[in-house]
């Protein structure tokens, strides 16, 4: 068990090592345009481990996992506008969705509210939010000197920059080491939590609350922690999304986007975070070589790889993957012990 902990150790940190390695030098090696898209890729990522870490992890289906997005993406714009200064917007992504998540999980959890209730209220959440922004078209719709905007968003938002006021703005390799070293940060950070006495007392949690509860645990307040720290994450993958783009609209509290993310887990491996920043990826891959073409439509394929993987791979590309190498490892093993064991047999025995 621990030589089997020990590769699995290595393993990891070759793959953490290579991926360090990749945004390091991606710039160096690919065209603008590529480099942009990445930069996407790496900040949906990182939007897909909020939910895998909420959902995978702590057993919280959320529905509404682009509320917490969004309002990270708007708090960036908006700071980041008024204070013509990134950091402030950075802090403001993580702040304002933090104690969003904080409030609604209270009355949530602490309410003892149903899982199948807490996805239809996190879902409604979501259609609220967007409906409240879209509906700030006016000029007397401003925080501050930052014009809300409504449906046609807010444009021309100050990207990244180094710290300081008046600090010159991130170039686009810039942006994407930072935006890809997040993404390497937030998945050791959350494997490190996972590994902690905290992060076990989470899987205990999703696996038996009763269990949990007369171990001296509060089932309602590790979902509560679980489920701002999944809002936290969320927040800042949208404030990368901003810088992206430097633009923001109500369509980022979709509900197309929402399905999107399940997706995403549910191909990469719910139950791992690797898995949902390899199906995040693959599908934002997918969906951007869709939209160069007319003759399919995206929420078609995307439906159609859902039920395909639901039904022929339930477990996700990486546990599958997994699974494989395991089953092909032990059955090395097994090849390698039957010549041994035969050649030690005892004299006269057949």
């Amino acid at each position: 068990m621990t030589r089997r902990l020990s590769k699995s150790l290595v393993a990891q940190s070759i793959a953490v090592a290579l991926a360090i390695i990749a945004i390091a030098v991606a710039p160096f090696l690919i065209e603008i345009f590529t480099l942009m898209q990445f930069t996407l890729f790496a900040a949906m990522a990182i939007l897909s481990l909020s939910l895998a870490f909420i959902w995978g992890f702590g057993g919280i289906l959320c529905f509404g996992q682009t509320s917490f997005f969004g309002l990270g993406a708007y708090a960036y714009a908006i700071a980041a506008i008024n204070f013509q200064n990134s950091t402030p917007g950075l802090f403001f992504a993580i702040a304002v969705p933090s104690f969003f998540a904080l409030i609604l999980g209270y009355f949530v959890f602490y309410g003892r509210i149903s899982d199948v209730y807490l996805g239809v209220i996190t879902l409604t959440v979501t259609l609220i939010l967007f409906n409240i922004v879209n509906s700030t078209s006016g000029e007397q719709y401003r925080i501050g000197t930052a014009l809300i905007g409504g449906f046609n968003g807010i444009p021309a938002v100050p990207t990244l920059n180094w710290f300081g006021a008046g600090a010159q703005p991130l170039t686009l390799e810039q942006s994407w080491w930072v935006t890809g070293g997040a993404l390497v940060a937030i998945y050791l950070g959350m494997r490190a939590l996972l590994a902690s006495s905290f992060g076990r007392v989470v899987v205990a949690v999703r696996e038996n609350e009763t269990r949990a509860s007369l171990l001296g645990y509060d089932p309602r307040a590790i979902k509560l922690v679980t489920f701002v720290i999944g809002g936290a994450v969320a927040g800042l993958a949208g404030a990368f999304y901003v810088n992206w783009g430097a633009f923001v609209s109500p369509t980022i509290f979709s509900l197309s986007l929402s399905a999107e993310i399940i997706i995403w887990i549910t191909v990469g491996g719910m139950g791992t975070l690797l898995g949902p920043v390899v199906g995040s990826i693959l599908i934002e891959y997918l969906i951007s070589k869709i939209g160069s073409q007319q003759a399919l439509n995206s929420n078609l394929v995307l439906g159609a790889i859902l039920v395909g993987f639901v039904l022929l791979l339930p477990k996700g590309i990486v546990p599958a993957v997994r699974d494989l190498g395991c089953g092909l490892g032990a059955r090395l093993k097994k090849d390698k012990a039957e010549p041994e064991a035969m050649s030690v047999q005892p004299a006269g025995a057949e």
